[in-house]
């Protein structure tokens, strides 16, 4: 069966083009289905990022309008990544899946993008796409930030997919 699929208007497009946007790919051994719901059940998120508790503010199961925040830090130095769900469309027969993510919170803004295909051999592609933004800090850091939320969301990554 095949479904309607949302067409990605802003998703390959920064709010602001002085801010980078990274993208990381991989090629794992599972299922769409089950690539997809390693990368979905949020709170598995706090235990894959360091010093990051993640708490889901709607009842599940995900949807369009799901919020949950991602808070990283240590006492007084903490900070709060609040995101919405803007578009869910799970895989379903061998179609591709697609989550937006909207972070809404005072420190964190931007977008998240994540996507898994159909990959060679039965394999599943899997996509992350981020525009992340710290609004207390002057562009001059997006290059660090950058490469910071690489590193991190690379091992996050990773490690999501290697946890059953």
């Amino acid at each position: 069966m095949t479904r309607p699929r949302t067409r990605r208007s802003a998703a390959s497009v920064s709010y602001d083009g002085a801010v980078p946007v990274f993208t990381l790919e991989r090629t794992v051994p599972l299922s769409l289905e089950e690539a997809w719901r390693r990368l979905t059940t949020w709170s598995r998120h706090g235990e894959v990022v360091p010093l990051t508790r993640v708490t889901v503010l709607t009842p599940g199961p995900t949807r369009v309008g799901t919020e949950f925040v991602a808070r990283s830090g240590l006492g007084p130095l903490s900070f709060d990544d609040r995101m919405e769900v803007t578009v869910w469309q799970p895989p379903l027969s061998g179609e591709p899946g697609l989550v937006r993510l909207e972070k809404r919170g005072r420190v964190v803004l931007g977008w998240a993008e994540l996507s898994v295909h159909p990959g060679p051999g039965g394999r599943t592609r899997v996509n992350w796409q981020e525009e992340i933004r710290l609004r207390l800090l002057p562009g001059a850091a997006d290059p660090l930030i950058s490469v910071t939320a690489n590193s991190v969301f690379g091992r996050a990554v990773n490690k999501l997919l290697r946890m059953p």
